[in-house]
């Protein structure tokens, strides 16, 4: 996906400068929401981030094209551990998970429609 920032399936180091996050899946537990059967769109945002409606609108779109693909937001600001424990640095930053609910690719910025599904070609 384009953004400022692009990664592969690794997630960042810790908030602190730490080791990266012991968690090798995300599910409902830690997203607040069921994840899709075949994939996830997990959006992290914050309440006045312009970019973040626009990328709400572009993976929302991607996940009604593709049958069990859900699109989740996460509040950046209410899960402070999460966004620590993930490297999460800046709004709205996009994870892309497979069906184990495993980081298969990761942007920071606002993404463009036809990024997001190449990436979601990635975990399906």
């Amino acid at each position: 996906m384009t953004g400022a920032e692009v990664h592969g399936a690794g997630r960042g180091p810790a908030a602190d400068g730490g080791e990266p996050a012991a968690a090798d899946r995300l599910g409902a537990a830690e997203l607040g929401a069921e994840p899709g059967e075949r994939a996830s769109l997990v959006q992290f945002s914050s309440a006045f981030c312009q970019p973040c409606r626009a990328t709400r609108r572009i993976l929302a779109e991607v996940a009604g094209m593709v049958d069990g693909v859900a699109h989740i937001e996460v509040d950046a600001e209410r899960n402070l551990g999460l966004v620590r424990a993930l490297g999460i640095e800046k709004t709205p930053t996009v994870l892309v998970l497979d069906a184990a609910g495993r980081i298969v690719r990761r942007a920071a910025g606002m993404p463009r429609k036809a990024d997001v599904i190449a990436a979601l070609g990635e975990a399906v």
